[in-house]
């Protein structure tokens, strides 16, 4: 029995540095292939950020924009106008019939 013993004991420790043998293998395998890998592309050293330039949707809402903002001032414009003439067809009016209650006294 201790002969059946003794040749499990060798066939263990051999099947243990078989296994030493193994890893050690893959881990070597393993740091060749991290050797041979190229380094990580490293970022530029310019932390800016660049902005690209504006996309066809940007252009379109800032056109959109002015247009809106074009027809509104127009419209302020002619208000206005319409405001100043009736003002002064009012004073126009109002100097007329002052005018002729200043004659009848």
């Amino acid at each position: 029995m201790s002969d059946a013993l003794a040749k499990a004991e060798a066939a263990a420790s051999e099947a243990a540095t078989n296994t030493a043998a193994v890893q050690l293998a893959l881990a070597a395998v393993e740091l060749a292939k991290l050797a041979h890998q190229q380094p990580a592309a490293q970022p530029p050293a310019c932390h800016q950020a660049h902005r690209q330039g504006r996309s066809p949707g940007e252009w379109l809402g800032i056109g959109a924009a002015v247009c809106v903002g074009g027809v509104g001032i127009a419209f302020a414009s002619i208000a206005i106008a319409i405001c100043g003439m009736s003002v002064a067809i009012l004073a126009l009016v109002l100097r007329s019939i002052w005018g002729d209650i200043q004659k009848k006294r």
